[in-house]
């Protein structure tokens, strides 16, 4: 694959890419996840960035419930203890500090910490939101009330969200290119 000068791909150079090249470029668009960019190289060449989200969530969609629940465990909590220890992956930092979720009131880290403690005890899993463009009271607010859904509610929540988030991921990757 052939990258442009401005340092990222391009849906050409993507769909001419082999496919150590493509999960290359791609492999952080669903967190810590290769396997999803892996799977979708099959279906290039990609006529638009929303032609290749498709084929990417196709593939989520047909991954084993496990995959899928470590995909979702993959993601960092809410302003927790990977943004603490300074462990998240740049997107995730990114996409975090374009919420707010970097500047936090002390109450509203206690908030976010203590409702990430619950849902993740009562579900087996992170709570997912994609929040860029989100204000922190409304990611607080969409927690409290995610976290009185049942388990199935949730655990599909969750993928929607990280489906929109690989969304956003390769907006910012390829759209601008």
């Amino acid at each position: 694959m052939t990258i442009p000068r401005s340092g990222k791909p391009t849906l050409a150079s993507l769909s001419a890419a082999d496919r150590s090249a493509f999960v290359a470029a791609l492999g952080g668009v669903f967190e810590h996840s290769a396997w999803i960019a892996e799977g979708a190289w099959t279906a290039r060449p990609f006529a638009s960035v929303d032609a290749l989200h498709r084929a990417m969530a196709a593939v989520l969609e047909r991954a084993a419930e496990e995959q899928k629940l470590a995909l979702i465990r993959a993601h960092p909590e809410l302003a927790g203890k990977e943004a603490a220890a300074g462990t998240m992956t740049a997107e995730s930092v990114g996409e975090q500090a374009s919420a707010g979720l970097d500047r936090c009131s002390p109450d509203e880290l206690r908030a976010l910490r203590s409702g990430n403690r619950a849902y993740r005890e009562k579900f087996g899993f992170p709570f997912v939101m994609a929040v860029k463009g989100r204000s922190r009271s409304e990611i607080l607010a969409s927690l409290a009330a995610r976290v009185e859904n049942a388990r199935q509610v949730e655990f599909a929540r969750c993928l929607e969200e990280v489906v929109k988030i690989a969304r956003l991921r390769l907006a910012a990757l390829l759209e601008s290119s």
